[in-house]
């Protein structure tokens, strides 16, 4: 845990899904705890297939287990309707993928300050809170660049900022190194840990990259639909 210890983020209690092909019925996960306190940075690691991204996904809310409960904060998701889970996961959470996700017709800026406008803030606020997170994670210089003018590590520079602009208590990552080059990959990997401690963002990070998950501190294997100690 980290310094923040008590100030939980994101948490939840017997997290079971399970998925069904024909006839048969495949079980992802069997029973989950786990507790993210503020500032936390853990490192979600496993097998291909293992379940990794589905637990992410319930942890978002954007999913919903079979059995087990999830809360962001204090407020229990499976209690709220699907227009208050957005609303509180537009609030509250970011999530960056292994694909930028950037609209192509929309420049980094536009592309940034999108959350904030679906949040209700004001375009021009929102425009000025975009410049500044894009000039945080080194684009001041591109936010007018459409993506397909961006590098690899610049279009995930862009969606990092995106997702923390909206300054979430935590940040959702599904392999965010995996579609990029080892110094590319290094450098997201320091503006993770970078954004981490100057925003006190906890960090969810799914990946199979392990020069990021030994950097994180925390990890967690998901074997057998269970979190275990890595056994490495």
């Amino acid at each position: 845990m980290s310094e923040h210890e008590g100030d939980s983020v994101l948490r939840c209690h017997n997290l079971q899904r399970r998925f069904h092909q024909g006839p048969a019925t495949i079980e992802v996960l069997r029973g989950v705890d786990l507790t993210i306190q503020r500032g936390d940075r853990l490192a979600i690691i496993g097998a291909s297939g293992s379940g990794k991204s589905t637990l992410l996904q319930l942890l978002g809310g954007l999913d919903r287990p079979d059995q087990g409960e999830v809360w962001l904060g204090e407020t229990q998701l499976s209690h709220l309707g699907e227009a208050a889970r957005g609303r509180l996961r537009n609030q509250q959470l970011g999530f960056v993928y292994q694909f930028h996700h950037l609209l192509p017709e929309f420049n980094a800026l536009e592309n940034v300050a999108l959350p904030l406008l679906i949040g209700g803030v004001g375009r021009r606020s929102a425009r000025q809170r975009a410049a500044s997170m894009l000039a945080q994670v080194g684009l001041a210089a591109r936010q007018h660049h459409k993506p397909g003018a961006l590098s690899g590590g610049e279009r995930q520079r862009a969606a990092l900022a995106r997702a923390l602009v909206t300054t979430p208590r935590c940040l959702l990552a599904d392999e965010p190194t995996g579609n990029l080059d080892r110094t590319t990959a290094a450098q997201i990997g320091d503006l993770l840990l970078q954004l981490n401690r100057d925003l006190a963002v906890a960090l969810v990070v799914v990946t199979h990259d392990p020069e990021l998950a030994s950097r994180l501190g925390q990890r967690v294997e998901l074997i057998d639909g269970t979190l275990q100690s890595p056994s490495v």
